[in-house]
């Protein structure tokens, strides 16, 4: 068992490949025996249900009015799923977080800094953090099948903006990753970055050199 939990996030505008690469990590912890679970944002909560569905409509919110649903989701998600499940010591991964509230509200003009404090004040911070790289473009052409869309956030003009800020994040957690190159290459370099961190913070006995065995004296 971890000596405590872990929080990794996976982040990127729309058709980076978050839920892919956030799924096939969960498959790849959970085989290694690791106590993993998987939460998304929005969140399947009522508050995540009603951004769903409003961002189906044009128009049908104010940038101020997204970052309240945002926020509010967020708290409910802390509360019922984050918080409960790292206070159990398992490997929490996230498909998006409070990095996409400061990319996309803040492409809308909401000050980043001010959506940061928000959310720091009660948001548990993560172990690490993959930022999906994809042009807004090839993004989009990517989900462009899909029956459903988010007409407040999937237009090309706007996610360039969004690109911009993602990839304006810095830090010792934040990894970014160029989502350009195949899905397995992705998901190794995820894979390999996120063990690295686990046996470094949470099993340094993994990076103890093996004790060579033991020669028979000569006779």
């Amino acid at each position: 068992m971890l000596e405590k939990g872990v929080l990794i996030v996976i982040e990127g505008i729309d058709g980076a490949g978050k839920s892919t690469q956030a799924k096939s990590l969960l498959r790849k912890l959970r085989a290694l025996g690791l106590e993993a679970v998987y939460f998304r944002e929005p969140s399947r909560g009522k508050w995540g249900r009603e951004l769903k569905r409003k961002a189906k409509e044009t128009g049908s919110l104010t940038p101020g009015q997204e970052l309240e649903l945002f926020q509010k989701d967020r708290q409910e998600n802390v509360e019922k799923n984050l918080k409960p499940a790292l206070k159990k010591k398992k490997v929490v991964i996230l498909d998006r977080y409070y990095f996409s509230t400061i990319a996309y509200q803040g492409a809308k003009g909401i000050d980043q800094a001010r959506i940061r404090r928000m959310n720091e004040k009660f948001a548990p911070k993560p172990d690490l953090v993959f930022i999906l790289d994809i042009e807004a473009g090839e993004g989009l052409a990517r989900i462009a099948d899909r029956k459903e869309k988010d007409v407040l956030f999937e237009r090309e003009s706007y996610l360039v903006k969004v690109g911009r800020i993602f990839r304006g994040f810095k830090g010792r957690r934040i990894i970014h990753i160029d989502a350009r190159q195949g899905e397995k290459d992705i998901t190794r370099q995820i894979y390999d970055q996120t063990m690295m961190d686990l046996k470094r913070k949470r099993f340094p006995q993994f990076l103890r050199p093996r004790s060579m065995p033991r020669k028979n004296p000569p006779e």
